[in-house]
C-alpha cells in the first residue's frame, strides 16, 4: 500500500525491522497482482433486474458490501467513484502491443525488467466506472459483455443494480467498451440515458462493414444515444475533455466535487508504466500514435498539476490512484487501499 508521496506500507506484524516498500516494489506488485487475477477469474450469474423506478445513487455506495471481489469504492468530494472491473484476458507478450515504438523496444523492455512487471504471460484489465453525483449515477464505458465479461457480476456485488444506472458514457467505440451495452438484443441498462461524443458516434456507425459489436450497440441503439461535443456536461459535475489519438474523436471524463476532482483516462492513457515513463510512446491499438502519445501529456500534466484522482481502463485493479511527475515522464501512484 502506498501514500500519496509513494512510499508503501505493509500492515505491521511482530516481526522486527520491518522495511518499507517503495514505489518501484508497488508497480511490481500491480504487474504480479495481475496474474492472480487471471488465476481466479470472477464468477457468478445476474439476476434479472427487478422492474422498479430507479432510485438515488449515494446510499448503497455509502453503505454496500465491503471493497474487493471485482470493485472498488474511492470518494471524491461528495461523490463516489467505484471502478467495477469486467475482469481481465489473457496476455502472451506485453510488447509490442504496449509499447509499440518499433525503435525503442529495448528501452521498454529494460523499463519492465527495472520494475519487475512480467512481460509475457500476463494479463489485459477492463476497469469501467460508475460515478454517484448524489443526483445521477453514471456509468463510463460497460465492458466486453458476452461469456467473457463480468461487469454485471461486479456491479452486482458492489451492490449496483442495472436498473439504477441513470446515464450511461462511452469512451469510445472500440468493442470492449461498448460490449456490455446489449445483451440478446435488450439494453442491459433499460433505464439510462446513453451518451457519446458525436465524431466518435458517427464514426463508427457510418462504416461500410461496421463489427458485429457495433452493429448491436451503437446502430442498433442509436435513438437512445445523446451526442455531444468535447466540453459538453455529462450530467452536473461530469464534463467530456477531447482525448484523441487512441480513436481519432476518444472523450474522456472529468469528475468535480469540491475541491477534489477526478480524471477517468478511458483508453487515453495507455499503459500504467510504459506510457508514463516514456513520454512520446505509444500503443499498438492507437489509430495515431504521435496525437495519442501527446494527448497523454497533456492529460498527465493536467492530473499532477490539479493533484487530480486519476482511473484507466486498463491500469491493473483496482486501477484509482495519482500521477506523480519525475524528471521524464510520470509514475502512477495506486491508491492506498480502504476496505470501506
Amino acid at each position: 500500500m502506498t501514500d500519496t508521496d509513494g512510499t508503501a506500507h505493509l500492515p505491521k506484524t511482530d516481526a522486527p525491522n520491518e522495511a518499507p516498500v517503495n514505489r518501484r516494489d508497488t508497480l511490481r506488485l500491480l504487474g504480479a497482482a495481475g496474474l492472480l487475477s487471471a488465476a481466479a477469474p470472477l464468477v457468478g450469474a445476474q439476476q434479472a433486474a427487478p422492474a422498479t423506478p430507479a432510485t438515488p445513487a449515494t446510499p448503497a455506495a455509502a453503505n454496500g458490501p465491503m471493497n474487493g471481489n471485482g470493485f472498488y469504492r474511492q470518494k471524491i468530494g461528495d461523490m463516489t467513484l467505484t471502478v467495477v472491473s469486467d475482469g481481465t484476458a489473457p496476455l502472451a507478450a506485453l510488447l509490442p502491443t504496449w509499447g509499440a515504438n518499433p525503435d525503442r523496444q529495448a528501452e521498454f523492455a529494460a523499463t519492465l525488467a527495472e520494475y519487475s512487471v512480467p512481460a509475457t504471460n500476463t494479463v489485459n484489465h477492463f476497469n469501467p466506472v460508475v460515478i454517484d453525483t448524489g443526483r445521477h449515477r453514471v456509468l463510463i464505458d460497460t465492458g466486453r459483455g458476452g461469456e467473457s465479461g463480468q461487469l454485471a457480476n461486479n456491479l452486482r456485488r458492489a451492490g449496483i443494480l442495472p436498473n439504477t444506472i441513470d446515464t450511461v458514457f462511452i469512451t469510445h467505440g472500440h468493442g470492449d467498451h461498448i460490449g456490455g451495452l446489449t445483451r440478446a438484443g435488450s439494453p442491459v441498462f433499460p433505464r439510462a440515458r446513453h451518451v457519446m461524443g458525436s465524431a466518435e458516434f458517427q464514426f463508427w456507425t457510418t462504416q461500410a462493414n461496421p463489427s458485429a459489436s457495433v452493429q448491436a450497440n451503437l446502430i442498433a441503439m442509436k435513438d437512445r444515444f445523446t451526442l455531444i461535443a468535447p466540453d459538453a456536461e455529462i450530467v452536473p459535475g461530469l464534463t467530456a475533455i477531447a482525448s484523441p489519438g487512441h480513436t481519432a474523436n476518444h472523450l474522456s471524463v472529468r469528475a468535480t466535487s469540491g475541491n477534489q476532482s477526478a480524471l477517468i483516462f478511458g483508453d487515453a492513457a495507455g499503459h500504467f508504466l510504459l506510457s508514463l515513463r516514456h513520454p512520446g510512446a505509444y500503443v499498438g491499438f492507437d489509430v495515431n500514435g504521435a496525437q495519442a502519445a501527446a494527448t497523454r501529456a497533456r492529460l498527465f500534466e493536467m492530473a499532477v498539476q490539479e493533484k487530480m484522482w486519476v482511473s484507466a481502463y486498463h491500469f491493473p485493479f483496482p486501477a484509482v490512484g495519482h500521477l506523480r511527475k519525475l524528471p521524464v515522464g510520470y509514475e502512477y501512484e495506486p491508491t492506498i487501499w480502504n476496505w470501506s
